[in-house]
């Protein structure tokens, strides 16, 4: 079932969004405010986020940059074109002027799902919180964005398709030799611990774990 995410402080509207897509077989989470949002998207990574401008907190122009990976449609009052232009151009993947037509609005859900289930984000990759943009170098946790280096995406890339499996550092250097010829054994215990060291200063957890003997795992 896929789970969209309904971005509203409006209850009566958010209540007849619910309404409409569960009968459309869609499963549906609530947040009421940007921080609160922020939040759920960070726990549980939603197919499709409709999204409100005027929300206490964060507000949606403040909350959009955030969201990556996930299409957003924008519904809001504001009917003005520039404000359609500048919210299109900052991320968003449609934009619905309210009042609007529920159905129009299931149609154009239903479009944004089969686009993203067509392009199947390869470059994306999850591990709990955290999710790693290869096409991008970046990773996001809880909604905040790290930049990393080639060596460091393509270390962590490869941890993370194996997460449950300890990689030695002879098959880290192997697998990442193409990308980054840069990395030596040498540098790789130092290229991991600045990565660390990023993804550890979003929240204090640490994720990636050493194996004595053998190399790296996702923690």
């Amino acid at each position: 079932m896929q789970d969209i995410l309904v971005i509203d402080d409006d209850i009566y509207i958010g209540d007849m969004l619910e309404e409409a897509l569960r009968k459309e077989g869609y499963g549906v989470s609530r947040a009421y405010s940007g921080t609160e949002a922020l939040l759920l998207v960070g726990q549980k990574k939603p197919d499709l986020i409709l999204l409100d401008l005027m929300l206490p907190g964060l507000s949606g122009e403040e909350l959009l940059p955030k969201i990556k990976g996930i299409p957003v449609i924008v519904v809001s009052a504001k009917a003005d074109v520039a404000d359609k232009v500048g919210l299109l151009m900052a991320g968003a993947s449609d934009y619905v002027t309210k009042p609007f037509n529920i159905a129009e609005l299931i149609a154009r859900i239903a479009v944004q799902l089969r686009m993203a289930q067509s392009k199947g984000d390869t470059n994306a990759l999850t591990f709990g919180d955290l999710t790693l943009y290869c096409d991008t170098l970046t990773a996001v946790i809880d909604g905040e964005e790290i930049r990393l280096t080639r060596t460091e995406c393509a270390i962590l890339k490869l941890l993370m398709q194996s997460p449950n499996t300890p990689v030695g550092r002879t098959t880290i250097l192997d697998k990442i030799s193409i990308d980054t010829p840069d990395c030596t054994e040498r540098s790789l215990k130092q290229h991991i611990s600045n990565m660390r060291k990023k993804l550890e200063a979003v929240n204090g957890h640490d994720y990636i774990e050493a194996v004595y003997g053998i190399g790296f795992k996702m923690r």
